[in-house]
């Protein structure tokens, strides 16, 4: 069948719905285009808390994320995951796409655990590190009533009634814990080992009489400037000037510093403009007067550290950690 000829009328309507239907085509593509390169981020992003909700480093690490998220122009909210000494972030980690809107806190049992443990993740080939944020240390810990007075005190009742020592920490494997065994060990004592989820149960416990001291991380400092605890001794450095009475480890003897800086991290392969992203929306917001008010309320103190550098220092650590579990006799076999 021949056509017909368009007349023009017919010519000029057909050049109308090509031009629009060009016109529908290029705005799909547009949209499409624009939908897969969408800036970073645009939707919530979840930061993974290891610890239980209400501690110091839950609170001051929700505060942070509001403070980010502002900056962010996202907002960024805190899901707590608690028990394995400080460690179950690292498989939601391990599962997750490297996206950017699954980050966790890192805390020191991250690069211990590995060592001690039989674990399905690795703190280095499974993190990409994003910025160190903080750090803690810790001190021994007794309720106000309590007649010991020093360390020696634990020590002396550890030697007259072998076993009967209940102390609490936040969990096997963590800091508290490995100081512990050291400072046990080496005289000879043994104690009863009582771990607790995170700080604030642990802190009740002690006050109340549930366990005889605790070792904790200076999330304490509310209960023992109020006069609920008694602190023993600090596992920092030097004496803080919040408690200038109270000696150091370093200072009885103990040639023992520990401390436990952290930081946040997100999975492996996490892109640099996303990692560069999240670095510098958290930096402003660690450095604003509000954050250092909430770190100072738990004598801490900013700790610094960019992308690289916070990398470099995660692998050097977790190297020093397995030195420090095989020197302990902790380490597992083939670790």
């Amino acid at each position: 069948m021949q056509s017909r000829p368009l007349t023009p009328a017919g010519a000029a309507r057909r050049r109308l719905l090509a031009a629009a239907a060009a016109a529908a085509l290029g705005a799909a593509g547009a949209a499409t285009a624009s939908a897969g390169t969408a800036p970073f981020p645009s939707r919530t992003i979840t930061l993974w808390v290891p610890w239980p909700a209400g501690g110091a480093t839950d609170l001051t690490l929700r505060l942070l994320a509001e403070l980010a998220g502002a900056h962010l122009g996202q907002r960024i909210i805190v899901e707590n995951r608690s028990g394995a000494g400080g460690t179950l972030a690292m498989p939601v980690l391990q599962m997750s796409e490297p996206d950017g809107y699954t980050i966790a806190q890192l805390p020191q049992p991250v690069l211990r655990v590995p060592h001690t443990q039989r674990v399905l993740w690795d703190p280095i080939r499974d993190v990409t590190p994003i910025i160190q944020i903080s750090g803690v240390t810790f001190g021994v810990l007794v309720r106000n009533s309590s007649p010991w007075r020093a360390l020696e005190d634990l020590f002396a009742f550890a030697r007259a009634r072998p076993g009967e020592l209940a102390i609490a920490t936040n969990g096997v494997g963590t800091t508290p814990h490995m100081v512990l065994e050291e400072l046990f060990t080496a005289r000879g004592l043994r104690y009863i080992h009582v771990p607790y989820r995170g700080t604030s149960e642990q802190l009740l416990a002690i006050e109340s009489g549930q366990v005889m001291a605790g070792v904790n991380s200076t999330g304490f400092a509310p209960a023992v400037d109020s006069g609920r605890l008694r602190l023993l001794a600090s596992f920092a450095g030097k004496r803080s000037p919040r408690w200038p009475e109270v000696p150091t480890l370093t200072e009885l003897g103990f040639p023992i510093v520990a401390t436990s800086p952290y930081g946040l991290g997100g999975p492996r392969g996490l892109p640099p403009a996303v990692v560069a992203r999240l670095h510098d929306a958290f930096r402003r917001a660690m450095f604003e007067p509000a954050f250092g008010a909430e770190l100072a309320k738990y004598d801490q103190d900013l700790a610094y550290l960019g992308p690289a550098d916070y990398g470099r220092w995660l692998r050097e650590e977790y190297e020093r950690e397995r030195i420090a579990s095989v020197r302990l006799g902790l380490a597992r076999p083939g670790a």
